[in-house]
């Protein structure tokens, strides 16, 4: 179990500029890893409320981490707990969270979870590698029938990172673009789905 601050910068991007970070930064099709995230949420969207997000992220066949996201003033407040694949099919079929810090943590705020769903699912082809002391991450995402291409930077020290980030944007001539996180764009094309 994992309980960390997480500091990273996100910038939407085009097809093209997608496709110019790769080339820029020699990323080829074989470093990209496919990994899917389920969305859980109640019907008035508590998590939301507080400035959350709940999600599964399968990484590979075996491999499932149970994710609580919780914002904080900076930065996310993130506890990642390895889950077996037996809790995970248990969590997507009946939406009752395992045993563990994330459930503790829920009941230690007074969150109530008691009608979870699965919202949906995200799944994002991401290359990650090391950049200027911290982390830099590709991703092409899609989520019911819509695609998106993001660049993120995952970093210790937000005031350098956050220079950093740019003075890369500023280099490639990429725009910098207000870019909500993929639950919070989830949503944005759900509820856009469900007004049609």
């Amino acid at each position: 179990m994992a309980k960390e601050i997480e500091i990273e910068f996100k910038n939407l991007l085009t097809k093209e500029e997608f496709e110019k970070l790769k080339s820029y930064f020699q990323i080829n099709e074989s470093s990209f890893q496919s990994q899917t995230n389920y969305y859980f949420e109640t019907p008035d969207f508590t998590i939301k409320e507080h400035g959350g997000a709940l999600r599964i992220r399968k990484k590979s066949l075996t491999s499932f981490t149970l994710t609580l996201k919780i914002k904080q003033a900076v930065g996310h407040l993130e506890f990642n707990q390895k889950i077996s694949e037996t809790e995970a099919s248990t969590m997507l079929k009946t939406y009752a969270l395992p045993e563990g810090e994330v459930k503790e943590y829920i009941h230690e705020v007074n969150l109530n979870l008691n009608s979870l769903v699965l919202i949906g699912d995200l799944t994002t082809n991401r290359a990650e590698f090391s950049y200027e002391n911290g982390l830099l991450v590709l991703d092409h995402s899609t989520y019911l029938n819509h695609e998106d291409y993001e660049l993120e930077f995952e970093v210790s020290d937000e005031n350098i990172g956050k220079q950093q980030f740019i003075n890369l944007l500023e280099n490639l001539q990429i725009p910098q673009r207000k870019t909500l996180n993929k639950i919070r764009r989830f949503f944005n094309v759900k509820q856009g789905n469900q007004a049609n």
